[in-house]
């Protein structure tokens, strides 16, 4: 393998402004992160350990194996909605007695843990991971329920939690839940429909209806624990399979559960044992990429710091220069890499891509897509050339590769790029952005000039004098809006991503997320749409 060089100037001006801008854009982030960390803030917290009960973060802590990492997915979901952030659930990738699984906590600080829109969306999104990484799943269940304000945004979506329960059951995925204190209405139906079910003796209290809504419908007068106690569950309806003295009792279930499973990974081992880390610091990540997204910056600098031994076999290095395609490892897994270089994909770059694709498919080769592209280029003469139908290829083989695909946004992905580099609507398995990227339809100074552009046809049309002063004003606003609403916290708060993630941890998030998707069948395409040529 060829061994990348890197000019990094770690005193050049340029270098220590966009180090900078980075920093700027993290301590953001560090401060979203503290807001989901803190759940339903001190007085709840102190409340819910005066109770002798853990928060959901000491629960994964005790349930994972001691010093071993813990991947926490869309940790800021909800960030600039009406809802706390976080969405009063934490979810991600743990591993227990040497199984990676994929870990569902309420956070019952937070409004006793209720579902809301974002919460939801959240759950659902963990739910896709376990399935499509074929992921034992483990739910440390303790929620009040739907968040009635919010019902009729969450009814009906919100029976897909369940299906998805059924779904992981019937494709050999098993489920566990581990019911720390209230599971009522539908939330009952998530230890219902689990394949291991753990209560907590006093604790857990399940039922689809409580003594209150019971007597109002029945006319009966019950209690909490005759109508839903984990005594009851265990000795009488059937419904908790073990029946724990307390909440670390039931970690210990749980872990016992995993254990028991007899659980081997489908997808081969890495072919590099002991992998060689990268030759250059993984610090000067944060100086690499441009603080202006318009400044392009070569990604080989960031693959020389996220590859093993920084080892990369590119392929047609003289052949569409404006996106870099090749061939490394990464934690000891084939990798094979697509990165943009210089942001414009033309034809040569769309036709390279899909060959790339074909070949990673064909190896069986799961592949990783480096964002930073502001779209495929326009133009008359690009356009003649059929910039359409070279940009579908590279779509059509994106859509239709089976590999597992990992992207990360580095910088800025826009328009039908967004697309051609697996974003989010492709479905790679999974999708991190760095905290200076940005994403939308196009640049904010594009969009309004384009709506300024139609505006003053319109107006040109009916034969009237365009406000030059409103003009200005609209510009401005949209640019606002559009700058905001294609931050990388923005839209990782709406669950576009898995998550905003510091450029230096890149290469440990993919590791543990390729380590992860060989859990399953790593397997390329048996075939192609068809391709117009």
């Amino acid at each position: 393998m060829t061994t990348l060089d890197s000019a990094v100037d770690a005193s050049a001006p340029s270098y220590l402004a966009n180090r900078a801008a980075l920093l700027e854009r993290l301590t953001e982030l560090d401060a979203a992160l503290d807001q989901a960390r803190a759940g339903g803030g001190e007085k709840y917290v102190t409340r819910h350990h005066a109770r002798g009960k853990l928060l959901p973060r000491e629960r994964i802590e005790l349930l994972v194996d001691a010093d071993s990492p813990f991947l926490e997915l869309s940790p800021v979901a909800a960030y600039g909605s009406d809802f706390p952030v976080g969405a009063s659930v934490v979810t991600g990738i743990g591993v227990i007695e040497g199984v990676e699984c994929l870990i569902v906590a309420n956070d019952p600080t937070v409004r006793g843990g209720a579902v809301n829109p974002w919460s939801l969306a959240k759950t659902r999104r963990a739910g896709e991971i376990a399935l499509a990484n074929r992921l034992p799943m483990v739910n440390l269940v303790e929620s009040a329920g739907a968040d009635l304000p919010t019902q009729a945004e969450i009814f009906i979506p919100g029976g897909r939690v369940f299906r998805d329960l059924t779904r992981l059951s019937a494709a050999g995925i098993p489920t566990v839940s581990v019911v720390f204190g209230n599971a009522t209405a539908g939330g009952a139906y998530v230890p219902g429909m689990s394949d291991h079910v753990i209560m907590i003796r006093d604790r857990s209290q399940v039922y689809l209806a409580g003594p209150p809504l019971v007597k109002m419908a029945t006319g009966e007068v019950t209690d909490d624990e005759s109508l839903g106690g984990a005594a009851m569950h265990a000795g009488t309806s059937g419904l908790a399979d073990y029946l724990a003295a307390d909440e670390r009792d039931g970690i210990r279930l749980a872990r016992q559960c995993v254990r028991r499973l007899n659980w081997r990974k489908q997808g081969p081992s890495p072919r590099t044992a002991v992998p060689q880390p990268p030759k250059y610091d993984p610090e000067e990540l944060l100086g690499i990429t441009s603080a202006d997204l318009k400044v392009p910056f070569d990604p080989r600098e960031v693959l020389a710091r996220i590859l093993d031994g920084s080892d990369f076999d590119e392929f047609k290095p003289a052949y569409g220069d404006a996106l870099v395609t090749g061939w490394g490892e990464l934690h000891g897994y084939p990798v094979g890499v697509l990165a943009n270089a210089r942001g414009v994909l033309f034809s040569a770059e769309a036709q390279k891509a899909a060959q790339f694709i074909q070949l990673a498919n064909a190896s069986d080769t799961p592949l990783i897509f480096l964002q930073n592209t502001t779209g495929y280029m326009v133009g008359t003469e690009y356009e003649q050339r059929g910039i359409i139908k070279h940009g579908a290829l590279m779509i059509n083989a994106v859509s239709n590769s089976t590999v597992p695909h990992l992207t990360v946004n580095l910088g800025a992905s826009y328009g039908a790029g967004n697309y051609g580099m697996c974003g989010r609507a492709y479905e790679p398995r999974f999708l991190f952005t760095w905290p200076n990227a940005k994403s939308a339809v196009m640049g904010p100074a594009q969009l309004a000039g384009v709506l300024s552009i139609v505006a003053r046809q319109a107006a040109a049309a009916r034969g009237r004098d365009y406000d030059e002063d409103s003009d200005a004003a609209m510009r401005m606003m949209v640019e606002q809006q559009i700058e905001s609403q294609s931050g990388a916290l923005f839209l990782s708060g709406r669950l576009y991503d898995d998550g905003v993630i510091d450029p230096r941890d890149t290469r440990t998030v993919l590791g543990l997320c390729l380590s992860a998707i060989h859990n399953g069948p790593v397997k390329g395409a048996d075939g192609f749409g068809v391709f117009r040529m």
